[in-house]
């Protein structure tokens, strides 16, 4: 042990562990080429102290002297290392979120933490670097501002990561369509309003804001079709490319739960862990509007004063529905499809009828200049009748399958919009309780799938 130490106190020993290391992640595994000057910092660090010499020691010299100097000096240097270090963890190997809604309840609940992993599918460098550290898109003290500068937008690149992406696991992710953010309802889906209210009254009502794809709001949905697969789903029942999803005890869909006149006991009700979300009664009928597994589905059934189950299945065509076009796309939540997901490299044929379904791809994702001139389909101003793809995409659903803003209203999630996958939940709280019994123990440090 003591010879170990007496190699390391030769500062050439120190200089070339670090650099190695440094090359190692910054250079070779970063590819940020550039970086490599950073080489100087740490010869100088090590090596020919200039910087030390220069600055460091009359830093240390004022913290001897002056008791106010030393506790300020402290206190900045241990906020910059924190942030310095929290930053690189969180960009690099692993990020922090919380579950806001119940999209994907009985898998992940309101108030979950989840560690969602960067290195999973590999860490996506920043497209804007000049940020407000641990901010995502809005400054928390003026929401109508940008918690961020765009003067350096960086193209899209992601780092070698220990595996790849595959299907059914629960991923988060950049949210496609917030792209765009109507500032007067931000909580809204700005082309959502469009749809309902015309761009040109939005436009009047609002100012418009437009967030690069790692700047747009998370996400989280379990990715249900690969790039190439084919997506149906028929009255409820999902099909990937002709098989049925296999089962999943988590998944839910909306019931409607009929009773003899009596309700249902609220002590029943949390035995069977349904959100207070997830639920709704309407006594002039005697039917509550709940979301269920198959699990819970048959321990309500069994209830003496419940007369009938029934799956709700939404068969009418929703213009909320992708691709927005319900003349060629009836499609509703429960009847979808079939649609075929883009795969980098594949050509599809371009026309009047397939275009709304690519549309969004050719001039949003992958930043082409579309245009329609009577039948006809022009990109970058050349006539075109197919479109090759630059990158992949995903469909993602939620598992609370009639409760979910997923895939199905939004379409194709882009490779470059991918952010990690959720694999832990680190802690939790049910915000309908209090202290201490809001805390959910048997849900921390637990793995998700």
């Amino acid at each position: 042990m003591g010879k170990i130490k007496a190699i390391w106190q030769n500062k050439w020993v120190k200089f070339s562990v670090v650099s190695f290391l440094y090359l190692l992640w910054f250079v070779v595994w970063s590819q940020i080429w550039w970086s490599i000057i950073g080489l100087v910092v740490i010869y100088d660090l090590y090596i020919s102290k200039y910087y030390q010499r220069l600055f460091w020691n009359k830093h240390l010299e004022h913290k001897q002297k002056s008791k106010t100097y030393k506790s300020i000096a402290g206190w900045v240097e241990a906020i910059v290392f924190a942030v310095v270090v929290a930053m690189l963890i969180r960009t690099y190997f692993v990020e922090m979120y919380v579950i806001p809604t119940s999209s994907m309840e009985k898998t992940l609940l309101i108030g979950d933490y989840l560690g969602v992993s960067k290195v999973s599918y590999g860490p996506k460098l920043p497209n804007t670097p000049l940020s407000f550290p641990f901010v995502h898109n809005v400054n928390p003290l003026n929401p109508k501002q940008k918690s961020y500068l765009d003067w350096i937008e960086l193209p899209y690149k992601r780092l070698k990561g220990t595996g790849k992406i595959k299907r059914f696991d629960v991923v988060v992710f950049n949210y496609p369509e917030g792209d765009t953010v109507a500032l007067a309802a931000p909580q809204n889906n700005y082309y959502q309003l469009i749809r309902q209210y015309g761009r040109e009254n939005i436009l009047k009502q609002s100012e418009i804001i437009f967030h690069p794809v790692d700047k747009r709001d998370n996400y989280i949905k379990r990715l249900i079709g690969m790039p190439g697969d084919t997506i149906q789903v028929k009255r409820g029942t999902l099909y990937v490319n002709g098989i049925e999803e296999p089962e999943r005890e988590k998944r839910q869909y909306l019931y409607s739960v009929t009773t003899n006149g009596t309700t249902i006991p609220v002590n029943t009700i949390k035995e069977l862990e349904i959100a207070p979300e997830d639920i709704s009664y309407y006594p002039n009928y005697n039917t509550y509007q709940v979301y269920l597994t198959d699990e819970n589905r048959e321990k309500i059934k069994k209830l003496p004063n419940v007369t009938s189950v029934e799956r709700v299945i939404f068969n009418e065509p929703d213009i909320d529905i992708f691709p927005h076009d319900t003349a060629n796309y009836a499609w509703s939540v429960d009847n979808f499809g079939p649609l075929w997901i883009p795969r980098k490299g594949a050509t599809v044929t371009l026309t009047q009828e397939t275009l709304p379904l690519y549309e969004r791809i050719i001039r949003n994702y992958e930043g082409n200049e579309l245009e329609i001139r009577g039948n006809d389909i022009y990109i970058n101003g050349v006539k075109a009748t197919e479109y090759t793809f630059n990158m992949d995409y995903f469909f993602m659903m939620g598992d609370n399958r009639h409760n979910s803003l997923d895939s199905r209203f939004w379409g194709f999630v882009p490779e470059d919009h991918i952010v990690g996958k959720a694999s832990f939940v680190w802690f939790s709280v049910d915000k309908h309780k209090k202290f201490p019994a809001n805390i959910r123990f048997g849900r921390m440090f637990r793995g998700i799938n």
